[in-house]
């Protein structure tokens, strides 16, 4: 299995809706909130190209992008081989 890291705020229905689908799936991650620990939000925007919104999500080091572009490759079926390694 990948491993998955999801850059978040509490406050995000984005991030929730990316977490969501990620539990559906049986996915395993680690969630970085940038609201708890601020300090966090410059290393996610370095690992995601300038990428300042939340969620920023990451399987196996690769930059999926947020909610939406991981749900894009959810559609067109790409996801759950990248999530399976």
């Amino acid at each position: 299995m990948a491993t998955v890291e999801i850059y978040t705020t509490p406050i995000c229905g984005f991030c929730h809706r990316a977490k969501r689908l990620l539990s559906s799936k049986g996915v395993s991650f680690t969630e970085i909130d940038v609201m708890q620990d601020p300090s966090r939000r410059a290393e996610m925007m370095q690992r995601a190209n300038g990428g300042r919104t939340v969620p920023q999500i990451f399987i196996d080091g690769q930059h999926i992008g947020g909610s939406d572009e991981m749900a894009a490759l959810d559609r067109a079926g790409k996801l759950d081989p990248l999530l399976n390694g």
